[in-house]
């Protein structure tokens, strides 16, 4: 997959999942904003957890832990570069090992990502 195809498929996702990352609790116009992005991806409860956990949470998990980093909000463009850059060496081993340490670059973000997919699952009509 080139990079035009993952800015097109995942852009809108990815900037619309960020503010996950950000030091201040997401707001509810942040939440809803969220559900209604993924809403539009028409993506699985599973296919957004691995969105989650490989795709996102590798690099935004190192703005977190920063401690020159500014993390209040983020550069978009900046951003999508360093998003394209790891999905697209994200293949064999470098998928296989950042899945099993993605219980370590997303556990400062778990409960929001939760607090999410509960929302996600009451707009679609199912039970959280």
């Amino acid at each position: 997959m080139d990079a035009q195809t993952l800015v097109d498929e995942r852009g809108e996702l990815w900037l619309a999942l960020a503010p996950l990352w950000l030091e201040r609790e997401p707001r509810e116009t942040d939440y809803a904003r969220m559900v209604a992005v993924i809403q539009r991806h028409d993506l699985t409860v599973r296919e957004l957890e691995w969105v989650f956990r490989l795709e996102l949470a590798p690099v935004l998990a190192r703005h977190q832990m920063s401690v020159a980093g500014e993390w209040r909000s983020f550069d978009d463009y900046k951003l999508m570069k360093q998003l394209v850059a790891h999905n697209l060496r994200l293949n064999g081993w470098r998928r296989k090992s950042w899945a099993l340490f993605s219980g370590l670059t997303t556990m400062m973000t778990r409960h929001r990502w939760n607090e999410l997919m509960g929302r996600v699952l009451v707009e679609r009509g199912e039970m959280p």
